[in-house]
């Protein structure tokens, strides 16, 4: 179903990534942006899922511009070189590449969302407000200083409740700064969506998010008009 792919970012060139294609004709496409890991096994995975509903989804490698391929593991030193790789990228760069996606993808007469996870879900955000993409944003930690952006589309946030790095006062905030969106907290930590990590999975959490976020697609990709 999925399959590398390179896509062209305006000034900057090629970047990789992985594309699924759903079996027949797909209802939408979505930009499936990555976790501080890269566009490793799992994220690979989230993508191939969406496309088992209907939607072609596209995963950009954010972090090519810097550092080809990389798929890191979820060990501390991992971690701690996805930050770093995180910070060199930064948002500007990474929206732009969320851009370039939407825009091949749109070339294929779609319309385009993007849902986004951890650090991938602030830069889903940003390609809301600044891109007008309906965008899903699942537990994005670095999204507070930029809250005054307003949204320019549907925008659907997930939290887990006991995220260390998304306190309660944050996502308060998420609710007053952005009045039309919808919040959603579930009983979890942070990367609960994560089958990977049997640590922080939240079967039931990851489940009832899933739910909403398909719903969440098909009305802003699939019953309304073209974005």
């Amino acid at each position: 179903m999925g399959k590398p792919i390179q896509i062209e970012v305006p000034g900057i060139g090629e970047v990789g990534g992985w594309i699924s294609t759903p079996a027949g004709k797909p209802r939408g496409a979505l930009v499936v942006v990555q976790e501080i890991f890269g566009v490793n096994a799992h994220m690979r995975d989230v993508a191939d899922s969406f496309a088992h509903e209907g939607f072609l989804a596209l995963a950009p490698a954010l972090f090519d511009p810097v550092e080809r391929g990389v798929e890191l593991a979820y060990d501390p030193a991992s971690a701690a070189r996805g930050v770093e790789l995180r910070n060199v990228v930064g948002f500007d760069l990474a929206v732009a590449i969320v851009g370039a996606a939407a825009t091949w993808m749109r070339q294929q007469g779609l319309r385009v969302g993007v849902v986004g996870y951890c650090w991938g879900g602030s830069v889903a955000f940003l390609a809301n407000t600044r891109l007008g993409l309906p965008a899903v944003s699942y537990y994005g930690a670095r999204s507070v200083p930029f809250l005054d952006e307003p949204a320019k589309a549907p925008m659907l946030f997930h939290f887990g409740e006991l995220d260390a790095s998304i306190p309660p006062a944050d996502i308060m905030l998420h609710r007053q700064k952005q009045p039309a969106a919808a919040v959603y907290v579930y009983p979890a930590r942070h990367g609960f969506n994560r089958d990977a990590s049997p640590d922080i999975f939240d079967a039931d959490s990851a489940r009832l998010a899933r739910q909403r976020t398909l719903e969440f697609l098909t009305e802003a990709l699939v019953d309304n008009v073209k974005r």
